[in-house]
This record gives structure tokens, C-alpha cells and sequence, in this order.
């Protein structure tokens, strides 16, 4: 292939990208309006306190997924019909499951995720001590001679000599 020819190639592949290329759409909530400023911040703070199934660490009100956008739709549909908070939680929690509340309720199937990291933070703080108490009571022990005399040896072969550590 010629200069010429991978030159307009390269041209053309630049032009396409920049003219093809568009921004991803931003979301805002603006266009979510109620009447009633009480409601307008119910909606809001409903949104804040549920989980995006797809960003997963987002709230659905920060989420910029198009899922999420669908989400925000859809509750306030549900409460622009009249629907109360608890209603539309109800909905969400039985079509996507738990995983869409920030703060799951403490019950015997979110027993783990309440109870886990206390357990690990505690089974850490257990073995932490037992180390330092065995520590404490277990002298440390020296080098025997046999071990003395084979990493005289091994430091010897890599050119070290004899080091001073070892007496």
C-alpha cells in the first residue's frame, strides 16, 4: 500500500471518529416536577436512598445509566399516580430484590451483611492478640549450628563471605 493511500486511510478513520463521535447524555433531574415542593423532595430523597442495579455503588439519583434514568421514570410515574413511599419500595424490592436498598432490613437472610464485618473485625482482633501473647511467652530462638553452617555455605556461593550476623 502506498504512503498516499495509508495517509487518506488515516484521514479518513480521524474524520469519521470525530465526526461520529457524540457525548454520552447526561441526566438531570429537571425534568422530574411535581406541584407540591414536599413531594418534589420526597421524590428526591427516595432516589438518593435507592441502589442502581447496574452501577451497583451508586445511588439512583447520581447513577447516569440509562437504567437508572428508567428507574427515576418509572417512581415517578408511580408517584405522580399516587402512590406512597413504602408502595413503591414494596415494587422495587420484588422486582430486583434487596440488593436496591442502601440499608437492607435486618432480618435473618441480611444477618451476614449486618453481623460479617463485626465478625471479621473481631476474628482479626483475636488472632492479633493470640500472636503478640505467644510471642510474649515463646522465646525466639537462635540459629542451631547446622543452620549456622548452611547459610554460611549458601552465602559464600552467591559471594557475600561471611557475614556478620552469623556469629
Amino acid at each position: 500500500m502506498s504512503q498516499r493511500r495509508i495517509t487518506i486511510a488515516c484521514l479518513v478513520l480521524l474524520l469519521s471518529g470525530i465526526l461520529l463521535d457524540r457525548p454520552a447524555p447526561a441526566y438531570t433531574l429537571e425534568e422530574f416536577g411535581f406541584e407540591d415542593p414536599k413531594r418534589s423532595a420526597e421524590f428526591r430523597d427516595l432516589i438518593a436512598e435507592l441502589r442502581c442495579v447496574v452501577c451497583q455503588n451508586e445511588s439512583l439519583a447520581s447513577s447516569q445509566a440509562s437504567v437508572a434514568q428508567d428507574l427515576r421514570r418509572e417512581i415517578y410515574r408511580r408517584m405522580q399516580e399516587g402512590q406512597g413511599r413504602d408502595e413503591i419500595i414494596d415494587f422495587l424490592v420484588a422486582r430486583y430484590g434487596e440488593f436496591i436498598l442502601y440499608d437492607p432490613p435486618l432480618k435473618p437472610s441480611t444477618l451476614l451483611i449486618w453481623l460479617g464485618p463485626l465478625l471479621l473485625v473481631g476474628t482479626g482482633g483475636y488472632l492479633f492478640i493470640r500472636t503478640l501473647r505467644r510471642k510474649q511467652t515463646e522465646p525466639e530462638r537462635g540459629l542451631t549450628e547446622e543452620e549456622r553452617a548452611r547459610l554460611s555455605q549458601l552465602l559464600a556461593q552467591n559471594g557475600q563471605g561471611h557475614n556478620q550476623y552469623l556469629r
